[in-house]
């Protein structure tokens, strides 16, 4: 079935599957292309700013990534609390009135909770955290501890600008590497140890500016060195030296456009499935890092899914479609940071059933613009509101961009879309947010030492200029110890920007058509031309060349 989308005006097609899963769920055929309906989802997944700020309802103080004035804001811990109930919010419905514009006025009263997480210690400074400690300005992780400036990491430990790893410590600017230990400036790399600059490389100890090597020790640019030859070059390269660094991150980036071979996407045990970091799926199309899942379409970044469509962000989740971030749900529809069942249009609900258009309830059933029904009340005005919302529009559409956490430019779809305009979200009736920081006093990094040996403490009381976006940043304590420790040189970015730089590797949904650097015959990868990579493997002469 062709459609054109509503949001980008391109024609796109709902196949026989998304059509028959839709008939499933309960869900109305999709008016807009996945790749729009992701970018408004995520646009709910705040990648915002850490800010200071104060609980609405206590007055303590808390570091949040949320904007001001979108709606009340009380610590995670009163949010849980007994001291407020969101049924104390519920209005009537208004037949005269669109649906979106009385549930987007109920959201913008209900009180919401200043970050995401649980059972965590030492984490304040954190958002998205769980059962992790002692870290600081960190998303996105679980069973993490003493991590700085990361983002999307699980059991890693002792670590800093690391994105996306695993079961690995005292990593630094590493992405996407997994049981790894003191392994810098690294990507895609596994069991490494005391090494640098590696790309896809495995079980590798004490190897610089290496890539697609296997169980070698002591190597150079995929050169073989003795123990003592290594030892006195690597003495050599004043690894300490922010401006030697930076020429061999250039160099790094020369050697994965013309002499590394690229994968040609990241799935394991990917059975009848289409994406990239898909592990343990089958039936699976057009999905992104989905792990243990089946019979899903369209979806990123998420777990243990089973008859799904269009659902992103989410974890645990059954039956259900049109939905961001949600989790532990079955037959959950158009909502969004929510766990629950068998409800519709819910925003930032816990163990709710049979719920339509309700914000920030726990444990309710029956309930409609947070307004407590008997269950024939319930389902007669639930269907009252279909029809209208039907007459009007708006029924089978996903909460809309007005509704969403915050601006645009800082929230995770941005991430994935970076190429999207002020003029483009604000048409969709979203936000943006243009921070000018250029009044605010401290040092120009370009007026740091080079050499992390010439830095005292003293850098700790100082204030630092991003020379890329304008804004502060210091140097932590425990920071300046550990760039001590490995002689690595302060950084000259802000750290959202750091982090920003690494992740964009692993946020590309769209494939590029190559021929394998084996057998030539044309395959599709998800590597951007842009990036000038020459040599991308097909799985085969991936697997038969370099496993």
């Amino acid at each position: 079935m062709k459609k054109i989308c509503e949001h980008c005006g391109k024609e796109f097609i709902i196949t026989e599957t998304e059509q028959s899963l839709s008939e499933k769920i309960g869900l109305e055929l999709s008016t807009v292309c996945s790749r729009c309906l992701l970018k408004q989802h995520l646009s709910f997944w705040m990648f915002g700013k850490f800010r200071k700020g104060k609980s609405d309802l206590s007055g303590e103080s808390m570091i949040t990534v949320l904007p001001e004035s979108r709606y009340p804001l009380y610590l995670l811990k009163e949010w849980h609390s007994d001291a407020w109930d969101a049924m104390d919010y519920g209005v009537d419905y208004n037949p005269s009135e669109s649906f979106f514009k009385q549930l987007q006025s109920l959201q913008e009263k209900v009180p919401h909770p200043h970050q995401n997480g649980s059972n965590n210690t030492g984490c304040d400074y954190c958002d998205d955290v769980w059962n992790s400690k002692n870290c600081y300005l960190a998303r996105s992780m679980e069973f993490c501890e003493d991590l700085l400036y990361s983002y999307r990491n699980l059991k890693v430990k002792n670590s800093m600008d690391t994105v996306i790893c695993y079961a690995s410590e005292r990593l630094f600017s590493s992405l996407n590497c997994i049981n790894c230990y003191k392994l810098f400036y690294s990507r895609n790399s596994k069991d490494c140890i005391d090494s640098s600059f590696l790309f896809d490389c495995r079980n590798c100890q004490d190897c610089f500016m290496c890539w697609n090597l296997r169980g070698k020790s002591y190597c150079i640019e995929n050169i073989q060195y003795t123990r003592e030859e290594y030892k006195e070059k690597l003495q050599s390269f004043n690894l300490g030296s922010y401006s030697a660094i930076e020429s061999f991150k250039e160099h790094f980036e020369d050697i994965l456009k013309n002499e590394a071979i690229h994968k040609l996407n990241f799935n394991i045990k990917a059975y009848n499935s289409t994406g990239d970091n898909l592990l343990n799926v089958n039936n699976c199309q057009n999905c992104n890092t989905i792990s243990d899942s089946e019979d899903a379409v369209n979806a990123i970044r998420g777990m243990k899914h089973s008859n799904t469509l269009n659902a992103n962000g989410c974890w645990y989740i059954e039956l259900s479609g049109n939905c961001g971030e949600c989790l532990n749900s079955y037959g959950l529809k158009y909502s969004t940071w929510s766990s629950s069942r068998f409800s519709e249009y819910l925003d930032l609900c816990t163990e709710c059933e049979y719920c339509f258009g309700c914000v920030g309830l726990k444990k309710k059933k029956y309930c409609i613009l947070n307004k407590q029904y008997t269950k024939e009340e319930y389902e007669k005005l639930k269907d009252e509101i279909i029809n209208k919302m039907k007459e009007d529009g708006e029924y089978g559409k996903f909460l809309p961009y007005s509704m969403s956490a915050g601006p645009f430019n800082f929230s995770t779809s941005y991430l994935y879309f970076p190429k999207t305009t002020k003029e483009e979200i604000l048409g969709l009736g979203g936000y943006w947010q243009d921070i000018d920081e250029s009044n605010i006093e401290g040092m120009p990094t370009s007026e740091l030492p080079d050499s992390i040996n010439d830095v005292d403490e003293s850098i700790c009381t100082q204030a630092l200029i991003c020379p890329e976006t304008g804004w502060r940043f210091n140097i932590s304590n425990n920071e300046l110890e550990f760039y001590k420790q490995y002689n690595i040189p302060l950084p000259r970015k802000h750290f959202d920007v750091r982090i920003k730089d690494l992740v964009k590797y692993s946020m590309v949904l769209d494939t590029s058509t190559y021929n394998c650097f084996y057998c030539k015959q044309k395959i599709q990868a998800f590597y951007p031309k842009e990036w000038g990579y020459q040599n991308i493997a097909c799985e085969n002469c991936y697997q038969q060349n370099l496993n």
